[in-house]
């Protein structure tokens, strides 16, 4: 295992998975190319996100048909969803810890649904706040 640090949160990767920085987010994806976690990290410049924040943020950038439930990754908690859209499966991510939102993607092809999520799962959930 390694663990992919950013100045606001850390998480552990195995070794079959690689991370690299974005502009505005973090990559990061298995070496056989299956599928793709992406996360940003969105801070409030004052208060915490409480749950009716991160809802609010949730309705006005996901799709109306999209159906959310509650989510917690380590010590973090907040929505998740999972849909098809032109071809790929996307899974969903909105969840907060104080002062910091995190919005987390991993998307792959539809035929490949499934097949990564216990590994997303258990990244995930590796999630540590700084």
């Amino acid at each position: 295992m390694s663990i992919l640090e950013t100045e606001w949160w850390s998480l552990a990767l195995p070794p079959e998975w690689w991370a690299e920085s974005e502009e505005e987010s973090i990559l990061v994806g298995d070496h056989d190319g299956v599928g793709c976690i992406e996360i940003s990290t969105l801070h409030k410049e004052t208060g915490e996100f409480d749950p009716v924040t991160v809802e609010q943020i949730v309705r006005e950038e996901s799709e109306p048909e999209q159906v959310w439930n509650a989510a917690s990754l380590a010590e973090f908690k907040g929505l998740t969803s999972s849909y098809v859209a032109e071809d790929a499966a996307i899974r969903e991510w909105y969840v907060a810890r104080g002062a910091m939102l995190l919005f987390v993607t991993y998307s792959c092809e539809v035929e490949n649904r499934g097949m990564d999520d216990a590994a997303v799962d258990e990244i995930l959930d590796t999630l540590v706040a700084l």
